[in-house]
């Protein structure tokens, strides 16, 4: 049974990632910039930004390495979708609380050299520009000492079935993934102030990559402050996303429209 598995997995993984790719191709102007600059061997922790849900295997998409990404653990409990994320390699944590399980899975992987995803944000953006990190991934990388490589993620905030209307109109969404220089978090302590400035320096790499109104707590006017979520009140969160998420995804969806002209 055990060498079954070892087939099948990296077999549902490819597989998937090149329907993905041709999802990609075909509903979306698809933009993939730096995927040279991941190297091509040994430990790498993926940090991102969280724009939609289609973001893990758009990011797998992108990348020429198998990722393994974290992902909520309510998605593993979904008839066949948690079957599949199981066979597609990710692994669960529960958000907003130390989940210390998920990240011995994580440090276990980049052990044997392999790649790990992680949205630090907790969830979704929702077009309002990235909220204040949690430090489990910066607390990953310190006690790793792995390279990190920045992700910034820009036009994947798409409506189902609308995209396939835009495709008929020729008018695809342009979805971007940029993948920054791999570096090393250094001079960091394995504590929680450590894991908190580490966690700030991260997110800031990757606001330096994202336009200016996708960068939220990490935008202007931020520098000099530790911003990293500490208590999150997730419905509180959720309605102030929803009150400015329907004009970010209107502007994004004319400046695409305005693009294909």
């Amino acid at each position: 049974m055990a060498p079954l598995k070892r087939r099948l997995l990296p077999f549902a993984y490819w597989a998937s990632t090149w329907a993905m790719r041709l999802l990609l191709r075909t509903f979306a102007r698809w933009e993939v910039v730096g995927a040279d600059r991941v190297p091509q061997s040994g430990p790498i922790i993926f940090v991102s930004n969280h724009v939609h849900i289609i973001d893990p295997p758009l990011v797998a998409a992108s990348a020429h390495r198998r990722v393994h990404p974290m992902a909520k653990r309510e998605l593993f409990e979904v008839p066949l979708i948690g079957w599949w994320f199981w066979l597609w390699g990710a692994f669960p944590v529960r958000r907003f609380s130390g989940d210390m399980g998920a990240l011995r899975v994580a440090r276990n992987y980049l052990r044997n050299s392999e790649v790990v995803l992680m949205f630090p944000e907790g969830t979704r953006s929702r077009g309002a520009g990235m909220r204040a990190a949690l430090p489990g991934a910066a607390m990953v990388a310190v006690l790793a000492k792995s390279p990190i490589v920045p992700v910034a993620i820009t036009g994947s905030r798409i409506r189902i079935p609308a995209v396939f209307w835009q495709w008929a109109l020729r008018r695809r969404p342009h979805i971007r993934v940029e993948f920054g220089e791999p570096f090393v978090m250094e001079g960091h302590r394995a504590d929680s102030k450590g894991a908190e400035a580490a966690t700030d320096a991260i997110m800031r790499r990757i606001a330096a990559m994202l336009p200016e109104d996708y960068r939220g707590a990490y935008g202007p006017g931020s520098e000099g402050t530790v911003i990293v979520a500490r208590v999150r009140d997730r419905n509180a969160n959720e309605a102030e996303v929803d009150a400015s998420s329907a004009a970010a995804q209107a502007a994004e969806a004319a400046e695409g429209a305005r693009a294909e002209e």
